[in-house]
């Protein structure tokens, strides 16, 4: 039981990471296309200025609630069954 909880903790631990890491990289992909669409649409007020930085910070608003964000929640969900199927398998043969 003891090897069990201990699985469960680590497999958390490490799934808190991964997720912590995705997360990071989903919203610094979605901030840098913000950032190069800006540029794109202003050539005359490219690089870094307040309006620029006021525009990426209103277009984030609304990104945790989008699919691509939604879907790194199944970090927690898919090793967890994999693990548990296999287990399951082992113990029945």
């Amino acid at each position: 039981m003891m090897v069990l909880l201990r699985l469960v903790l680590f497999l958390f631990i490490v799934e808190v990471i991964f997720y912590l890491l995705l997360t990071i990289y989903l919203r610094s992909t979605k901030r840098e296309a913000l950032e190069d669409e800006w540029d794109r649409r202003h050539p005359d007020r490219a690089g870094d200025s307040a309006e620029r930085s006021a525009f990426v910070r209103r277009s984030m608003v609304g990104f945790q609630k989008t699919l691509k964000a939604r879907l790194v929640g199944l970090v927690f969900i898919l090793p967890t069954i994999a693990i548990a199927v296999i287990a399951w398998f082992v113990n029945v043969q």
